[in-house]
């Protein structure tokens, strides 16, 4: 049986998962790694608005970032949170009949650029 301790954190976790605007952005980072401008062309969404989320996200170490440059690129985590993300996916995918909820919008966009 799980600790208290790693229930908490597990309960921290799905929290920080709970809400539209972060899965949009995780949903977006699945299929590449992106930077906050990219971020809010692909999602319709103000740079301040991405970056609130995106600082949820990283308090959560649910993503990390990298600088390039005058860019900062964000990226899951690790394989673990990409795993969890996608059972999520399929357990809707199961609930609707395996219509595909998920999309890579972000690698139209890059490959645009």
């Amino acid at each position: 049986m799980a600790s208290r301790e790693d229930l908490l954190a597990v309960a921290e976790l799905f929290k920080a998962l709970g809400d539209g605007s972060r899965m949009s952005i995780l949903n977006a980072l699945l299929c590449s790694e992106l930077c906050v401008c990219d971020l809010t062309m692909i999602l319709k969404m103000t740079q301040s608005a991405v970056s609130h989320q995106l600082r949820v996200l990283r308090g959560a170490k649910i993503v990390k970032s990298r600088k390039e440059g005058k860019n900062v690129y964000y990226s899951l985590d690790d394989p673990h949170i990409a795993m969890l993300i996608e059972t999520g996916f399929e357990h809707v995918r199961e609930e609707r009949g395996g219509r595909c909820v998920t999309s890579c919008k972000a690698q139209t966009v890059r490959s645009q650029s």
